[in-house]
């Protein structure tokens, strides 16, 4: 359903090296300002762009992107990943929900909440 998320940043160049590794994934459209990643340009992508109207990006109070997983261990390996190209760690991976669901939090180099999850 969802083709793509935005995410304000300050850094272009950055912000680009971090989620390509993050995911694993390449730029599939740049425009200069705003950079599309994903694994093709068919299946959802994250995009990361610098605010048209010029001001800073900022990041909503309660705004997060959640990113499914295929496993547990695929969401621990996620959350390590972030932290080591410098996200910071906004809930270590754990079981939430009873037994429903699992999943970790960090925010990316620009304060950008993000999940990573599995239901199950």
């Amino acid at each position: 359903m969802i083709g793509y998320s935005t995410i304000g940043v300050k850094d272009i160049e950055q912000a680009k090296k971090f989620y390509t590794e993050l995911f694993d994934a390449t730029v599939q459209v740049d425009i200069g300002r705003l950079a599309m990643i994903g694994k093709s340009i068919e299946q959802p992508m994250v995009a990361v762009c610098q605010p048209f109207d010029g001001n800073e990006p900022s990041c909503g109070n309660g705004a997060m992107i959640a990113f499914a997983a295929s496993s547990k261990e695929e969401v621990n390996a996620m959350h390590a990943k972030a932290i080591e190209l410098g996200a910071t760690t906004e809930g270590d991976p754990g079981q939430r929900i009873d037994d429903v669901f699992y999943g970790a939090y960090v925010r990316d180099l620009d304060g950008n909440k993000l999940a990573f999850y599995i239901f199950g």
